[in-house]
């Protein structure tokens, strides 16, 4: 079982930046499929971004492609998500997730799909 401990969320103007930050406990992390989703009030969680266990490979929701990108250092068993030109419909808690399958590409993944959420950080993005 991985713990995941989600940082750097907070308030920030549309059009501004915002680097998220999901750090993982455990000597494995080199060989998790890491990814981000995140849950406006009154919706579904939702995919928002994924990376395959050695960096090589990411993936995107369309509503954020261009804008968002995702990386992680193995070494700092540590997972980012750069936010760019963010937008008020951005806002959302963002977690932090391990994908149960090595081999994903996120196409149709599920929340049933996750093997460990983080605890979440806010995301408000202000007009």
């Amino acid at each position: 079982q991985v713990h995941l401990t989600e940082s750097g969320g907070g308030l920030v103007q549309a059009g501004g930046s915002l680097r998220l930050s999901c750090a993982a406990s455990g000597r494995t992390f080199s060989n998790y499929v890491m990814g981000w989703f995140r849950q406006a009030p009154g919706k579904e969680r939702e995919f928002v971004a994924g990376i395959s266990w050695s960096g090589g490979s990411t993936y995107y929701a369309d509503s954020v492609k261009g804008r968002f990108t995702i990386s992680r250092d193995n070494a700092k068993n540590t997972v980012y998500l750069q936010m760019n030109s963010l937008k008020p419909e951005d806002t959302a808690v963002y977690y932090c997730a391990v994908h149960r399958r090595i081999d994903t590409t996120w196409v149709g993944t599920t929340t049933a799909d996750i093997a460990s959420w983080g605890q979440g950080t806010q995301v408000t993005v202000s007009s």
